[in-house]
């Protein structure tokens, strides 16, 4: 549910910023969805006993660049009382502005070393498979074999070491 009115609020975004304002947002948003991880922070927003625009002015105390469309839409969260929607829309202006300017970005997701040429290699591979601009990261999850997502795209490649040894394993006991 928190995820249609994230997008609700997405689309008007898109409908009346350009495409700096758009960034802008985003990097603001982005800043502000890290406290949202805090326990204490969660409380206050999430507290019945505070009034929404105390909660409103300690989030935008929060902001470091403070233009008036981000503030005012900061205070709209407040007053319909989604204030605890900001990762959410920030999660979903980010797909929508990758998606309009034809730009992802992935994991890679290892046990052994990747170098930057390989890296470099598969997000060309990538990029030409789907037409769009890809950028992969190394990820210190560690995976038996090679495993790359591209999640806004629902991409997942893997090679699993383990799982090529059981299907050899099947292959061979059926030829017996």
């Amino acid at each position: 549910m928190s995820n249609l009115i994230a997008k609700k609020y997405v689309n008007a975004l898109i409908n009346s910023c350009n495409d700096k304002e758009l960034n802008e947002f985003y990097k603001e948003l982005s800043d502000l969805s890290l406290v949202y991880a805090e326990e204490k922070f969660m409380n206050i927003i999430l507290s019945p006993d505070i009034k929404n625009i105390d909660k409103e002015n300690f989030i935008i105390s929060l902001v470091n660049d403070k233009s008036k469309k981000f503030v005012n839409f900061l205070r709209l969260l407040g007053e319909n009382d989604r204030l605890e929607l900001v990762p959410f829309i920030c999660d979903e202006l980010r797909y929508q502005v990758a998606v309009k300017n034809n730009k992802f970005s992935g994991t890679i997701m290892s046990d052994f070393k990747i170098t930057k040429a390989k890296i470099k290699t598969l997000e060309e591979s990538f990029s030409r498979k789907f037409n769009s601009a890809i950028k992969l990261e190394k990820s210190d999850e560690v995976y038996p074999g090679v495993k790359v997502e591209i999640d806004d795209l629902g991409v997942e490649v893997s090679f699993s070491l383990e799982r090529l040894k059981v299907q050899m394993s099947e292959h061979i006991l059926k030829a017996i």
